[in-house]
């Protein structure tokens, strides 16, 4: 029925019923929205492996910031680093089918943005003040994608607050004799605990061995670690 006749017989205003019927046609048809959500509409598959990716970047180096009645995701890349533009644009995309992915670009890096109304939802983290400043939980759901594609998720953070870098050591030995050598080694750094502390845990689901090198600063360097990890998220290109 259309939803005058349905607002005339029930006795409450047109505007009433059009938003007890908000997502459907007046024919009770889905309505075509232009961003497919996976956590609103109902079938659709979670795009696991580039979502736990996003999450990644997002927990790193992105915010929200809200529009007119939707909410604007910023990720900032580094333009050194052309190849992890490519990737978070293509895992927006993946992450939130329809909606529109662009650029910015900023003194030394490059923005990807894209609005949506729908990223409160997949980002329940967002909140005001700086990540470091409140608590950083993940919802079951997020946990579950987390558990399943650990790999991803640790590519996002360490393309995002993460280098991978040579470490050159110079000892003096006993005979007076100097001895030089390097290996190469992981770095994450993030002043959040909790975002440090899902770091970790997605490390130890992969097994790959790891130390605080202080505080805000997580160390992969044991030849092994180093090659499990780089095997986990590839280069940072």
């Amino acid at each position: 029925m259309p939803v005058r006749s349905v607002a005339a017989a029930v006795g409450v205003p047109e505007r009433t019923v059009r938003h007890w019927c908000t997502g459907t046609r007046r024919t009770g048809a889905p309505r075509r929205t232009r961003a497919r959500c996976f956590r609103c509409v109902p079938g659709i598959d979670v795009p696991v492996a580039d979502y736990a990716y996003l999450l990644g970047m997002y927990l790193g180096d992105g915010h929200l910031t809200a529009a007119q009645r939707t909410h604007c995701l910023w990720i900032y890349c580094g333009d050194d680093w052309p190849g992890v533009i490519d990737d978070v644009r293509a895992a927006t995309a993946a992450v939130l089918p329809g909606a529109s992915v662009s650029t910015t670009p900023r003194a030394g890096s490059t923005a990807v943005k894209c609005f949506s109304r729908h990223w409160t939802c997949l980002f329940p983290q967002h909140g005001p003040g700086m990540k470091h400043t409140r608590p950083i939980r993940l919802e079951p759901w997020q946990r579950a994608v987390v558990d399943t594609r650990p790999d991803r998720f640790l590519r996002g953070l360490f393309h995002s607050d993460g280098c991978r870098t040579t470490n050159r050591v110079r000892a003096v030995l006993a005979d007076g004799s100097v001895r030089e050598y390097s290996y190469p080694r992981w770095f994450f750094d993030n002043t959040s605990e909790d975002i440090m502390r899902l770091a970790e845990g997605a490390l130890d689901l992969l097994g790959i061995a790891h130390r605080r090198a202080r505080r805000t600063c997580l160390s992969v360097a044991r030849a092994d670690a180093v090659a499990e990890l780089d095997a986990a998220i590839g280069p940072k290109t």
